[in-house]
């Protein structure tokens, strides 16, 4: 191994390895966990219908709105409990995916 500054010791199950990152692993978009009150668009399409307004109190598998994609309606459900702080979107607007369409709390 040419310089030992390039390389990276790894320690899996008492084995040592010595190892070089790519600059693509360098490079990547680190791990973000998701937040749970953040309701995304999981397919870009068009809003439908919005079936609930801020400050309505939801329940687990309770339909929030319809997003439409390649002509079929998908009900977007609420994941937990809680109350609507925010509506993102209107009814007719695009979405890209992972777009933020409503706020939980």
């Amino acid at each position: 191994m040419s310089n030992p500054e390039e390389y990276t010791t790894l320690i899996i199950d008492d084995a040592t390895y010595q190892t070089k990152y790519t600059k693509k692993y360098e490079r990547r978009k680190k791990y973000a966990a998701a937040n749970p009150d953040h309701i995304l668009a999981y397919i870009p399409g068009v809003i439908q219908e919005i079936n609930v307004k801020v400050g309505d109190t939801v329940k687990w598998g309770d339909k929030l709105l319809v997003l439409e994609a390649m002509k079929m309606r998908n009900d977007v459900v609420a994941p937990k409990d809680g109350v609507v702080k925010a509506i993102k979107v209107k009814t007719g607007q695009m979405v890209p995916k992972n777009h933020l369409l409503i706020e939980l709390h």
